[in-house]
């Protein structure tokens, strides 16, 4: 394996942790503006929707610890590879990649429990009366 090879994934997991960082902005948005709106009262609703989101920060979380992890093993990776120690360089790239997976399927699971939320608000209207 070439320096070159852990060098590519790079800007793959750069992306990566940009679009983590997104969501995590997009949902602390609107968490402060439900806080906003709700006022003194929450309605049953809402309780839901707080407890999605509460479970959406946590998953993002650790999306972003094993994004960085991975980020980390890679860069390790690259440094053992030029330093002229292969197989270690070798197993921190595979272990970046086992932990590029893990980032992987929490963010799946987010994007499933995201859905979820939808479904919340799909719910809300459909219990509203026809006009």
């Amino acid at each position: 394996m070439t320096l070159t090879t852990p060098g590519l994934l790079f800007p793959a997991i750069s992306l990566l942790l940009l679009a983590y960082t997104n969501r995590f902005l997009v949902l602390a948005q609107l968490i402060r503006e439900l806080n906003a709106r709700e006022g003194d009262s929450i309605r049953p609703l809402v309780r839901a929707q707080i407890d999605n989101l509460r479970k959406r920060i946590k998953l993002i979380r650790f999306m972003q610890v094993w994004g960085v992890i991975a980020f980390l093993l890679c860069t390790l990776s690259m440094f053992a590879l030029f330093i002229d120690v292969a197989l270690t360089g070798v197993i921190l790239f595979g272990a970046s990649l086992c932990c590029l997976i893990v980032s992987l399927i929490i963010s799946l699971y987010e994007i499933h429990i995201s859905c979820d939320a939808i479904e919340i608000e799909l719910q809300n209207i459909e219990k509203k009366p026809t006009s």
